[in-house]
């Protein structure tokens, strides 16, 4: 397991106690971005060994400690940070006899970072809202590498003074902490970036493929046009490696089927058209049948060769 965390300077803030539900590639670092920013920190997570690692890993920051069950990390925590795979896993862990909600202290905050639907979002603000608690929907956008470095851009929805509460202590791992709006914005907000990222990807892949059919020098084109208005930070983060056939790293194909499906669904529900995402996904569909579901984004480019 990757256990990669790059130490940043944090901004000074009181200790908060908190919890961590889910220490997958993205909940790890930032719970420990948590932990070194001086923040007494307890994490579950359904495996039981990665909590066991994580506080191995953290056990010279500060005050960390594993619990059982969701209900028992909450217990005494004054925001509870969470970080899932889907719908149904959020539910699991905030639900329920055992779930978060059941530990949480009335006036607590729960900070959801799990790219999930707009609707649970809407859901659990208002159970949370009957039970005296806060809720705020957070995705975040800047994969594994922003995790570990401490700097993603979060999109936030819910309260104002509840988001101002909890940005200070969420700045631990983000270059960004930004509110959109009420409960559901931040859910919106990342389907707007995962749209972008569809489309841009694509043309990249077409690009690339197109300049290499070409017997162009890839490597120096993109470094040209890089400099002009086709400039991105996929370009410039995944045009070299696009062109090298590299793909073991990064946001999995999986992971980006799973949020376009949330964007198309929302589509259906607000009427958006999004006929090039819809393509997009399709093209990723192929991807897997390829075998590539745990490859990055930018292997769109595989069915051009």
């Amino acid at each position: 397991m990757n256990t990669d965390i790059h130490a940043k300077t944090y901004e000074p803030t009181p200790a908060r106690r908190v919890a961590f539900l889910g220490l997958g590639v993205m909940g790890f670092p930032m719970a420990g971005h948590l932990a070194l920013a001086g923040h007494d920190v307890t994490v579950y997570n359904r495996n039981a060994s990665k909590s066991e690692a994580f506080c191995a890993r953290l056990k010279g920051a500060g005050k960390v400690k594993s619990a059982a069950t969701p209900a028992e990390a909450a217990q005494g925590a004054e925001i509870v940070f969470c970080c899932v795979g889907n719908d149904d896993d959020l539910r699991s862990v905030v639900l329920g006899e055992t779930g978060a909600f059941a530990g949480m202290a009335p006036g607590a905050v729960f900070v959801d970072h799990t790219t999930a639907s707009a609707t649970v979002a809407r859901e659990l603000d208002e159970i949370a809202r009957a039970r005296g608690l806060q809720f705020i929907d957070a995705p975040v956008s800047g994969g594994q590498a922003g995790a570990q470095n401490g700097l993603l851009t979060v999109m936030c929805g819910g309260d104002a003074a509840t988001f101002e509460a909890v940005k200070p202590v969420a700045m631990a791992f983000s270059r960004a902490f930004t509110l959109l709006g009420p409960s559901g914005a931040g859910q919106l907000a990342k389907m707007v970036n995962q749209i972008c990222i569809a489309g841009l990807v694509q043309g990249l892949s077409e690009a690339v493929a197109f300049g290499q059919r070409s017997g162009l020098d890839m490597d120096a084109v993109l470094q040209v046009i890089g400099k002009g208005a086709a400039q991105s930070w996929q370009m410039d983060n995944r045009g070299p490696t696009m062109v090298q056939d590299k793909f073991d790293f990064g946001f999995a194909v999986d992971w980006m089927r799973k949020d376009l499906g949330l964007v198309l669904d929302e589509a259906k529900r607000n009427g958006a058209r999004l006929p090039v995402t819809a393509l997009v996904d399709q093209f990723y569909a192929d991807v897997q049948q390829m075998g590539g579901g745990r490859w990055d984004t930018s292997s769109l480019i595989k069915r051009l060769r």
